[in-house]
């Protein structure tokens, strides 16, 4: 004991001692990096933030904090007159139903794709998540005509199966990739107890995909939420207006008055609970985006 006990002293003594590295600066490099891009991302927010706390007199102001904190436009959004109340209500419908109508089409066409063989299945991925690139500009004038010929416009569905074609072909591409990852061992066990191929995929499948499903949920639902062009085109009765729409036709009190601190106080109306969500559920968020990329 006492032989082994001085062996390690020695051996402690004669082992050259680790130095530590002196810091350079070229360490905080991307820290500085990091600092550099979370203030430009969250500048434009904070700035929202802080005009919607300005009194409508200092909305111009450039002060990094209002000189007197006020909820006056805050007010004016509520306003009965001003009819945000009804917005938020169709957007929450047309969000809602667009979440919910493509986290279902997209499970089943991810679902095939992720485990039917057929010749051409990467081509049609590939065809799917192409036609994510196609500007919605360029779609508003033959929906608007469609829309108009089934007497669909000022109507939910006029803003919900337009929102639904665009967010569909990143969901189904999300969705394929995770549901790649799952092993088919796990459906083939659960119909040798019993279950039918339907079975397997909604007693087994989903609720193991649902990192997966629950991300591209938030995903397709913050698309739906601040979806703009669409909803400007195909309503123009001021109770379908999403809150989008609404905030941009904010009039001022006068004539050519811009209601800038209004506008600030709608916008961080709309976008705090999305913010507060995502924070909330930022870990499964990353799960499922994680999981589905990594083979």
């Amino acid at each position: 004991m006492t032989a082994a006990t001085t062996t390690r002293t020695h051996a402690t003594e004669t082992a050259p001692a680790k130095r530590r590295r002196p810091r350079q600066w070229s360490d905080a490099l991307p820290m500085v990096g990091l600092v550099v891009i979370v203030g430009y991302c969250l500048a434009p927010f904070y700035w929202m933030v802080v005009t919607a706390f300005r009194r409508p007199e200092d909305q111009f102001d450039n002060t990094l904090l209002p000189r007197v904190w006020s909820l006056e436009n805050f007010a004016a959004v509520f306003d009965p007159s001003v009819g945000f109340h009804r917005a938020l209500l169709n957007s929450v419908v047309v969000a809602t139903t667009t979440t919910v109508l493509t986290l279902i089409v997209a499970s089943l066409t991810a679902y095939a794709l992720a485990r039917l063989e057929f010749r051409g299945k990467n081509v049609v991925l590939g065809l799917v998540i192409a036609t994510s690139m196609f500007p919605g500009i360029s779609l508003i004038v033959p929906l608007l005509k469609l829309f108009s010929s089934f007497g669909w416009i000022n109507t939910y569905q006029a803003m919900v199966l337009p929102s639904l074609s665009f967010a569909l072909p990143l969901a189904v591409w999300n969705l394929t990739m995770f549901f790649r990852q799952m092993p088919v061992e796990l459906e083939q066990a659960a119909m040798v107890d019993g279950c039918t191929p339907a079975q397997a995929f909604r007693k087994v499948i989903v609720p193991l995909a649902a990192p997966g499903v629950f991300t591209t949920a938030i995903l397709t639902f913050i698309v739906a939420w601040n979806e703009f062009i669409i909803a400007l085109s195909m309503v123009n009765k001021e109770s379908m207006q999403t809150v989008t729409v609404a905030i941009s036709k904010f009039t001022g009190a006068q004539g050519f008055e811009q209601p800038f601190g209004t506008q600030m106080a709608a916008g961080v109306v709309v976008t705090v609970p999305l913010v507060l969500a995502v924070l909330v559920f930022q870990r499964r968020i990353i799960a499922g985006l994680t999981t589905g990329g990594v083979k």
